[in-house]
């Protein structure tokens, strides 16, 4: 089998689809309100494209995958590809991450397709901020979504939290409670340069260790947890009373880029190297003009030995990818 390296020695076996660009909320430093850019339908991939993709990034190496958008339970029928990708021979591992709006009533059909790993994202508790963030009111369409999965036995479920400094204070302690009481690891990520209306600003972005501090001083010390993966994009830590457990992407404060394993498929089959990647790959052209598997794999390892070392978020070389994280893939 031949393998995704690049020419820093990084292997890459953890693949992200993006199924849709399309989102039912509008978080505020994510898109604007009123957003109309989306990809006519046309032109984002069948499920049997992205099922052919799979099967030859499989004989790749990929093993890992997750699916994203956009708001990924918006596109019909996902269960379907669910299924589709969780028999393809190889795939050890199928993840979703969702905004959790539509989640209570899609969790079981999605659990009885194969999927068993979830991430919810959900930046507070409260109503009236959740109605501020997301310029919506379901707040509790997506507590209830948790509370499904948690019945039909998810596992793990996270929740991803993003840490806009200024805004999101008052709800990394309660967001931690409400995951050492329901057996739920939050992830907080720190604010990253990806939103389409050139919000960010390193000052906005609030960071692990402020997080950490604020976590010891309300709720009890916390110890890295031994033995992590160094390619997970989260440093995981755990409360020492025993209860409870929470996560970091640290991708500003402390990049994990020289252990990174993860390429991106985007909803209209272009395929990224890296988030932050300012070139793509037009897999979608490829897959309709006829390309041979072969030709495909070959360009994606290509593709993927062009690598750069990283993303120099933290230097004056950064340059902001020309697509916002929406039509990229979460």
């Amino acid at each position: 089998m031949s393998h995704l390296v690049d020419t820093f020695g990084r292997v890459h076996d953890n693949l992200r689809i993006s199924v849709t660009d399309r989102c039912n909320i509008r978080c505020y430093y994510c898109m604007p309100e009123h957003a109309t850019d989306f990809q006519p339908r046309s032109e984002i991939l069948t499920f049997e494209e992205v099922e052919r993709f799979v099967r030859v990034a499989v004989g790749l190496g990929v093993k890992k995958i997750r699916l994203t958008g956009g708001e990924p339970l918006l596109r019909r029928d996902l269960p379907v590809l669910v299924e589709k990708l969780a028999a393809v021979p190889g795939i050890r591992d199928i993840a979703l991450t969702t905004n959790g709006v539509l989640l209570e009533g899609l969790a079981k059909p999605l659990y009885d397709a194969g999927l068993r790993r979830i991430n919810v994202h959900l930046d507070t508790l409260d109503r009236e901020r959740f109605r501020q963030i997301t310029r919506r009111d379901d707040l509790d369409k997506v507590l209830r979504g948790i509370d499904a999965c948690q019945e039909l036995g998810y596992g793990p479920i996270k929740i991803n939290t993003v840490a806009v400094k200024n805004l999101i204070e008052p709800d990394i302690v309660p967001l931690a409670r409400f995951g050492r009481e329901r057996g739920i690891e939050i992830r907080y990520i720190e604010f990253m340069p990806l939103d389409s209306q050139s919000l960010w600003d390193l000052n906005r972005v609030l960071l692990m260790d402020d997080m950490i501090a604020m976590l010891t001083r309300e709720i009890g010390p916390l110890e890295a947890i031994p033995d992590q993966d160094p390619r997970a994009p989260a440093t995981e830590f755990r409360f020492l009373d025993g209860v409870g457990s929470v996560g970091f992407v640290a991708s500003v404060s402390k990049p994990f880029c020289l252990n990174c394993n993860r390429i991106r498929l985007t909803a209209d089959g272009h395929f990224r190297y890296c988030l932050f990647a300012i070139e793509e790959m037009n897999v979608k052209a490829m897959i309709r003009g006829g390309a041979s598997d072969a030709e495909i794999a070959e360009a994606v390892q290509a593709n993927v030995r062009a690598k750069w070392i990283g993303h120099q978020i933290n230097s004056a070389q950064f340059v902001p990818p020309p697509r916002p994280m929406y039509a990229i893939g979460g």
